[in-house]
């Protein structure tokens, strides 16, 4: 009888819910911004073992970036947000890769996407922040799409530079989720 119910269960179509299957292609990139249409393009990916909420809430702690991204200094947030944490339209400036920029949130849905546009006369950027559950946690997808004349000087001297940097950004996050998990 046991042989019979174990073989039953293998004929009975089971319903796995599958993981949200967003990605880079599926956003509504702002026009000039699309990987197709951009000067400069990078995406990187991380399997996190973290729930969205979790990396999310790490995440939009912006003003505390700096101690733990080595990518980040001097973030402050503007406007009337009373800081840490980033929430929607917000505004704050910051140095990266050696330039001050005030950037602004432009999508921010929680546990799901984080995305903000920086604007000098040198360069224009597009950063994007994937989360997306998985069976262990969940893959974070960063991206990032730029124009500007800097971009020419970038890809020509410093190819690679945007790449590394969002790597390290996403090992960080990592462990620092990760890490914090173990600790509670």
């Amino acid at each position: 009888m046991k042989i019979i119910f174990i073989g039953l269960l293998f004929l009975v179509p089971w319903s796995i819910p599958q993981a949200h299957t967003q990605s880079i292609s599926d956003l509504n990139w702002p026009a000039g911004f699309s990987p197709e249409e951009s000067s400069f393009y990078v995406e990187n990916q991380i399997e996190i073992q973290a729930s969205p909420e979790q990396v999310w809430n790490e995440l939009i702690q912006a003003e505390t970036w700096s101690n733990w991204y080595y990518g980040a200094s001097e973030v402050n947030l503007l406007d009337d947000n009373p800081g840490p944490a980033l929430i929607p339209n917000s505004k704050f400036s910051w140095k990266t890769m050696g330039l001050e920029f005030i950037s602004e949130v432009r999508e921010f849905q929680p546990h799901t996407q984080l995305s903000w546009i920086s604007s000098k006369k040198s360069i224009q950027g597009y950063h994007v922040w994937l989360i997306i559950p998985t069976e262990t946690g969940c893959r974070v997808i960063t991206a990032e799409s730029q124009n500007g004349w800097l971009t020419v000087m970038e890809k020509l001297f410093q190819p690679k530079k945007l790449y590394q940097q969002h790597e390290d950004w996403l090992y960080l996050l990592k462990t620092r989720v990760e890490q914090k998990i173990i600790q509670n």
